[in-house]
């Protein structure tokens, strides 16, 4: 069985502790404030670009480059190894596109290698998860194509349900309407959203009030769970923008539920761009998504 190596991008969200405990590549995605373009040699924490974002700067986000992607890349094949990536999801970027042209062209100049591109059809640790899942499958000695074909078959089974804190940079991205931002946040109105099967977004919702909109998310969780097929051993993903309190609440709420292997980290810029300081997303293995 050919040594492979699993990549991913920026926006799976996975702790760096884990990418460097794994030896996990990362494609930067990419995230612009002015004229300034970051995420690769310059990056931004996590509280920086919130804050910068709280002052009233509107960040862009951008697609990877094909270019560092055939760098990364054909270092690792150079090395005689093949390549298992996690992409972001094709509904929501161009990069998962960017990297499938990148395998097929260099497939042509190593035709001795493989590289097999993987769809999570999700964002951030909805992304990730399938990530720590791929390192623990391969961990258990299981071949790249074996890993591959498990994902596809669990993909329809991770489920991701977020709340943001402020309704206008939803509506920035075209997510609700200018009245809907303006009158909502007047009446202190939450939204509560999901990632569906085809890896877009949807409204699945809303409440009033913040406290609330969090333990709701936990709510639609208990809910979901098929832990006839998913068991309480499976991870569970907390990501935030910038409110690790509130993180840490869902957190508590969780495990309330049996749930001990939690995974709490930021959301990524490029994501965060969208969602704005406040998004809080559960992941979950469960029901099958619709």
């Amino acid at each position: 069985m050919a040594d492979f190596v699993i990549t991913t991008d920026s926006n799976s969200d996975v702790p760096e502790g884990f990418l460097v405990q794994h030896g996990i590549p990362v494609i930067p995605q990419y995230y612009m404030f002015g004229e300034t373009v970051y995420g690769d040699e310059i990056k931004m924490e996590p509280s920086e670009f919130y804050e910068t974002m709280r002052k009233g700067e509107l960040p862009k986000s951008m697609a990877n480059n094909p270019e560092v992607i055939r760098e990364k890349f054909t270092k690792i094949l150079k090395e005689g190894k093949d390549i298992l990536h996690i992409a972001f999801s094709s509904a929501l970027s161009g990069s998962c596109q960017n990297v499938q042209v990148a395998a097929r062209d260099l497939m042509e100049d190593y035709p001795e290698r493989k590289i097999l591109v993987f769809d999570s059809l999700n964002a951030s640790l909805g992304e990730g998860v399938s990530v720590m899942r791929a390192v623990q499958l391969k961990e258990e000695g299981r071949s790249m194509e074996e890993i591959y074909d498990i994902l596809a078959e669990e993909r329809a089974h991770v489920n991701v349900c977020f709340t943001v804190d402020d309704l206008h940079h939803l509506q920035r991205g075209g997510r609700v309407s200018k009245t809907t931002a303006v009158v909502g946040s007047m009446i202190n109105i939450k939204p509560l959203l999901a990632v569906t099967s085809t890896g877009e977004l949807k409204s699945d919702g809303t409440v009033r009030g913040r406290k609330k909109a969090l333990k709701t998310l936990v709510t639609r969780m208990e809910q979901c769970l098929d832990t006839e097929h998913f068991g309480k051993d499976r991870p569970v993903a907390i990501v935030h923008g910038d409110c690790i309190d509130d993180a840490l609440a869902v957190q508590e709420h969780v495990k309330e539920l049996g749930f001990e292997n939690v995974v709490i980290n930021d959301v990524s810029p490029s994501i965060g761009t969208h969602a704005g300081p406040g998004v809080v997303g559960l992941i979950f293995y469960g029901k099958t998504v619709k």
